[in-house]
């Protein structure tokens, strides 16, 4: 074939608008700032026209706004962003010692800062994926907001009716006033370029979501401020300080969250005791340990199972306190982030709890040499998986020496997306691949798919893709791993970057044994091959319960054996 009759797949166009999309995220970096609908705004803009990521749903269809995908990333961006003009985006810098109040978006650990009735601050904490994170979710804002724009304005600029209604429908809302929802809902329906029912359904799920402004509200604010930029020239920009592009990719969060750690070893006289670290959310395995301990009497039952679920189901969260006030006293360590990184830690000090207490399903059947702690990570992100366990593997500096930690074993348990199977199916790791990159990490897992044969679950064996980010991600780009030889069965953020720490301080620094055994296991979250579930469409709820005490419970026979 020549080069003239040469024609990319829709998978390569899709992964070179990722790698365009990548570059110019880092080139704007450096620079400093960018106006979204500048010549380097554009360009990313274009890149996810091209790209057409699923999680993103109608993007590339120029009339309608895309409602599921706005909802997504309105639960991962601050409260009143949609007001802003400006957007910048900072390091730790004060703010958190200053009289402005943290803006913590409900599905996404940032602090946020409303600086004024234009300028909103974004801390980012957590390495380089948390700044391409944010900067996909606000390209594709931008690209809504554009959409609104052009719904709204006549042939000749000039405000439609209905957008002047809109206007008056939000004032009326403000000032407390009784409104006429139907007729609002029309009004936004012909904005929105949707129909009747699909904009009802869309403000009510938008309603439903905690800290997120109605609909109503992000429509007007996003078309006026798009509005005032084509007709007054009143440009938006985002921006990155000057702190941010000096500490990222040096750890400095990092390593204040592993001092922490190591302190709390120190102070105790661990330093020899075999670790196991685990990375997994702040609940399964102290409710694995102790819930039978603490609630068989009062819900009658000892099936971990049963506890886990009356557990996830108390809305009061009386079981969750009464577990963890147990665990408290009896050998856990609850250490509240306070480095910036936003990832709380508990340390499990076996030797303070009686294992011969613990479920049959997980006790262990011998007594030990020496007794080892379990240190608990929570979800990492992108990224910043690298950076903490890089931290938290380096040998302790004590007294002029080093003293290399015991660590017995990793074990990660995270959600993933799917690609065979369903939502609240199980995903087995043989390797980890990133995505656009060289870097490819086979390893022997500990956790095999027949340990969950009975689990009543789809288990899915084989090499994961570690990507750049979720919301990158499309049909062609998952259907081609899928399908051609790379054989994936999965995709999620942070397993290429752990394997990178582990193997580096096993194989090459020499900071923990060789053989450290490594356990993985993922849930799955959502299937983006599958319509109509991708991340876009809610959480697992109750549906999660399931595969994660699976998971848990398998890493802790492991551990514990």
């Amino acid at each position: 074939m020549s080069l003239a009759e040469y024609k990319p797949s829709r998978a390569q166009e899709s992964r070179a608008a990722i790698q365009r999309l990548y570059i110019s995220m880092r080139h704007l970096f450096i620079r400093g700032s960018y106006k979204p609908l500048g010549v380097s705004g554009e360009a990313m803009i274009q890149a996810m026209l091209t790209l057409k990521p699923e999680i993103y749903g109608s993007i590339a269809d120029p009339e309608k706004v895309e409602l599921n995908g706005l909802l997504y990333i309105f639960e991962r961006l601050p409260r009143g962003i949609e007001t802003s003009r400006y957007i910048r985006l900072i390091s730790r810098e004060g703010f958190e010692d200053s009289k402005f109040d943290a803006i913590v978006p409900p599905k996404r650990r940032r602090n946020c800062y409303r600086i004024d009735d234009e300028q909103m601050y974004i801390e980012m904490t957590r390495g380089a994926s948390d700044i391409y994170d944010i900067l996909t979710h606000i390209t594709f804002l931008y690209i809504e907001a554009e959409k609104i724009r052009r719904n709204s304005l006549d042939a000749r600029n000039r405000k439609k009716r209905s957008w002047h209604m809109l206007e008056e429908y939000v004032h009326q809302i403000n000032q407390g006033e009784e409104i006429n929802t139907d007729v609002g809902f029309t009004y936004l329906s012909s904005i929105l370029g949707r129909t009747y029912s699909e904009t009802v359904e869309a403000c009510e799920k938008f309603a439903a979501s905690k800290d997120v402004n109605s609909l109503f509200e992000i429509v007007y604010w996003l078309g006026r401020r798009s509005m005032e930029e084509a007709l007054e020239q009143n440009d938006r920009e985002i921006s990155f300080s000057s702190s941010l592009r000096e500490v990222l990719g040096h750890h400095v969060f990092g390593d204040k969250w592993a001092s922490a750690i190591k302190k709390i070893l120190i102070d105790n006289k661990w330093l020899k005791r075999p670790i196991h670290i685990i990375s997994a959310n702040l609940h399964s395995v102290m409710n694995c340990l102790y819930a039978s301990q603490v609630l068989s009497k009062k819900l009658k039952t000892q099936n971990l199972m049963s506890l886990a679920e009356s557990i996830s189901q108390d809305k009061k969260g009386e079981y969750k306190k009464l577990v963890e006030d147990y665990a408290l006293k009896h050998g856990m360590i609850a250490l509240d982030d306070t480095s910036g990184t936003n990832i709380g830690v508990q340390i499990f000090d076996l030797e303070k709890m009686d294992v011969q207490l613990l479920p049959e399903e997980i006790r262990p059947q011998r007594t030990y040499k020496t007794t080892p702690l379990i240190i608990v990570m929570d979800y990492a992100f992108g990224e910043q998986a690298y950076e903490t366990l890089d931290e938290l593997l380096k040998p302790v500096e004590m007294d002029g020496q080093r003293h290399r930690l015991n660590i017995q074993s990793v074990n990660i348990m995270g959600k993933a997306g799917i690609l065979e199977g369903q939502k609240g199916d199980i995903m087995i790791p043989t390797a980890h691949i990133l995505e656009g990159f060289a870097d490819n990490y086979p390893f022997d897992n500990e956790i095999k798919a027949a340990d969950f044969e009975d689990s009543g679950l789809g288990v899915y064996e084989g090499p994961m893709v570690t990507v750049l980010g979720t919301s990158l991600q499309n049909k062609d780009i998952l259907t081609y791993f899928l399908k051609s030889s790379w054989g994936v069965v999965g995709l999620e953020m942070e397993g290429a970057h752990y394997q990178k720490a582990i193997q580096a301080h096993a194989k090459i620094r020499n900071n923990i044994q060789k053989n450290v055994k490594l356990r993985y296991a993922y849930y799955a979250s959502d299937n983006p091959l599958e319509t109509g579930s991708t991340l876009a469409s809610g959480s697992l709820g109750v549906e999660g319960v399931k595969p994660t005490y699976l998971i848990t419970k398998q890493i802790l026979k492991g551990v514990l054996a």
